[in-house]
């Protein structure tokens, strides 16, 4: 993993948000993201699924295997040499909250007329979930009550 990625740089920014943004801060990283989420791991898979270039998939799957997000298996399908096929790993698995957030944030404020492109349910019930912000008993806190503090002020 190179420095940058490793959080060992010397211009390391204070911010976790923009730390955050050099690995999942371009379009492709979260839908390729959205993909390997919904079962797809082939890079033939999610190419045709997203349309996206070769090389820009390419791009960004390396990015996202040496940030962690990913890591590779190799499989090969018979009369076909060895390729790659992408997992979650567990900072991976993390990420369904921040695609969930996403696709709640623009069903509410971007909807499509035709409604949601998916729903999120829990697996066993089917009851409707949603993101939000849960205090440390487990109650839901108005995301308008929560501050983020800088540095300086969450250690006072």
């Amino acid at each position: 993993m190179s420095r940058e990625l490793s959080g060992l740089a010397d211009d390391e920014p204070a911010c976790s948000i923009e730390r955050s943004l050099q690995i999942l801060g371009e379009r492709w990283s979260l839908l390729v993201l959205r993909e390997v989420f919904a079962g797809k791991h082939k890079f033939a898979e999610i190419q045709s699924s997203l349309g996206i270039a070769s090389n820009l998939l390419s791009a960004r799957l390396k990015l996202l295997v040496e940030a962690g997000v990913l890591h590779t298996q190799t499989y090969q399908e018979p009369g076909s040499r060895p390729r790659q096929s992408y997992h979650l790993t567990a900072a991976g698995n993390d990420l369904r909250v921040v695609l969930v957030a996403f696709q709640q944030w623009g069903d509410r404020h971007r909807p499509r007329r035709s409604g949601p492109s998916a729903l999120r349910r829990v697996r066993d019930t089917n009851r409707p979930v949603h993101v939000g912000f849960l205090d440390d008993d487990g109650h839901e806190v108005p995301a308008t009550d929560v501050v983020m503090l800088t540095d300086t002020a969450a250690r006072a």
